[in-house]
């Protein structure tokens, strides 16, 4: 069960304050794009990532879709969005130390993710070799 400051006084949480709080983090972290970038800039963190980087390497993201979810994450503070003044304007984008908080939740949900995928194929190859 989580924990919550209620007035300066540590308590257990209730079903509908947890419920509430999964809707929050979904309604800022939910949809296909928003922890998958979150995950990329955690792990380029020493690099200068630009728009036009990303665009490149996440595959299957549009330029457009990128925008749009850039905007929330920054909106969010999340992420921050720096222009450089060079010719052309560039804007690079990294993750913030707000952003950093969501990463044991990324490393469980990469976890989560590999161990089922292991679990499918192996049920997968048991019910081909049965």
């Amino acid at each position: 069960m989580a924990k919550i400051n209620d007035n300066g006084i540590l308590r257990d949480t209730i079903c509908s304050e947890e419920l509430r709080a999964i809707h929050d983090a979904l309604d800022i972290l939910g949809g296909k794009w928003k922890l998958r970038l979150l995950r990329y800039l955690t792990n380029r963190a020493h690099q200068v990532i630009n728009f036009k980087k990303m665009v490149r390497e996440i595959e299957g993201i549009s330029a457009k879709m990128l925008s749009k979810e850039l905007k929330e994450l920054e909106a969010n503070l999340l992420i921050t969005r720096t222009e450089v003044q060079t010719k052309p304007l560039s804007v690079i984008y990294t993750i913030t130390e707000y952003g950093k908080t969501v990463v044991p939740v990324t490393d469980t949900l990469v976890q989560w993710g590999l161990n089922h995928r292991e679990k499918i194929i192996c049920e997968m190859t048991a019910n081909r070799d049965a």
